[in-house]
This record gives structure tokens, C-alpha cells and sequence, in this order.
């Protein structure tokens, strides 16, 4: 079930955040907002999403409520496996909705580098230092358009990983 207060779509203005719950609460704000907007995409791109609230209920309330045919998911990492340790609701919830949900691996950017972005084709936010959890975000298309170029090129060295299921003989 979706919180009846979207005051946390305020977070989603353009600008500058830091600080590790101001992260995760943009995390949040936008996946309600991707309900909310009807937004047709997402890509989740993070080294290994230690630090997202993707275990968290309401979070993947937020994911159900948004998820449909039609809808595409994208999510990269360079390992998923802190995910598969730490997010038990979102790994289900990947599961359920294997559909839309396009997972990819990408070795061959160290963690340091790798991009940390939340993008759809109305917002997006980039973590840039790590250690603060400090970022931008924003909904101008300047930026948006800047930050699928940077996913794309991520994507072009990816590969598919993070199964739904796996198949033993």
C-alpha cells in the first residue's frame, strides 16, 4: 500500500542532496512518484546497492503498485550479490515481475566508478561521492538526457545477470 502523504514527492526537486538517509529518501520519493506520474521506465544502476532501501516494504509497495505490462525495468550492478543478501523483498519482488524486469552485469567498471543512478524519463539522480552520499537530481532534460547517455554507455558493456530463477538439472 502506497503512504497517503506524498509530501516526500517534495524531495524531488532539482538540486543537490548529501547524506545517506537523503539518498534513501529520494529512493523513495521517486519510486511513489513513478506511481504517481505514471512513469514508463526505470534503470537502477549502483556497484552493488549496498546502501538502497530496497529491502524496505513500503519501498516495494511502491514497485507492485507501479509495475504493469508495458512497464520496463532495468537494473545493473557490477555484483549482485549484497542484493541477493540484503534486499529479500525486492529479489521477490523481481521474481514476481521477471516480465519487465530486464537485469544486467557490468565487470568491467571497477566499483569506484561505477555509476550510481536512479533514471526514468521524467527524473533522475546521481549519486556523485559515494562517501557522503552526496548527488544531483533533477528533471530537466538536459540532465536526463545527460545521465541515460551514461547508462547506455554502462549498458553497452553489460551483460545479462541476477536471474528470476535458476533451473537445476
Amino acid at each position: 500500500m502506497l503512504p497517503e502523504d506524498h509530501a516526500g514527492l517534495a524531495a524531488l526537486h532539482a538540486g543537490r542532496f548529501a547524506g545517506r538517509e537523503a539518498f534513501a529518501q529520494r529512493v523513495r520519493a521517486a519510486l511513489v512518484a513513478a506511481v504517481a506520474g505514471d512513469w514508463p521506465a526505470l534503470v537502477l544502476c549502483d556497484a552493488d546497492f549496498a546502501a538502497w532501501p530496497l529491502h524496505e516494504r513500503a519501498l516495494v509497495d511502491s514497485l507492485h503498485a507501479w509495475s504493469r505490462a508495458g512497464r520496463s525495468f532495468t537494473i545493473v550492478a557490477r555484483s549482485f550479490d549484497t542484493l541477493l543478501r540484503q534486499h529479500a523483498r525486492f529479489v521477490q519482488w523481481r521474481r514476481t515481475w521477471a516480465h519487465i524486469v530486464e537485469a544486467r552485469v557490468c565487470r568491467s567498471i571497477d566499483a569506484a566508478g561505477f555509476p550510481c543512478v536512479l533514471w526514468s524519463p521524467r527524473w533522475t539522480m546521481q549519486l556523485l561521492d559515494p562517501v557522503r552520499s552526496a548527488g544531483v537530481q533533477g528533471a530537466e532534460p538536459e540532465r536526463v538526457a545527460r545521465v541515460r547517455e551514461l547508462l547506455d554507455e554502462v549498458l553497452q558493456r553489460s551483460s545479462p545477470g541476477f536471474p528470476a530463477s535458476t533451473l537445476g538439472l
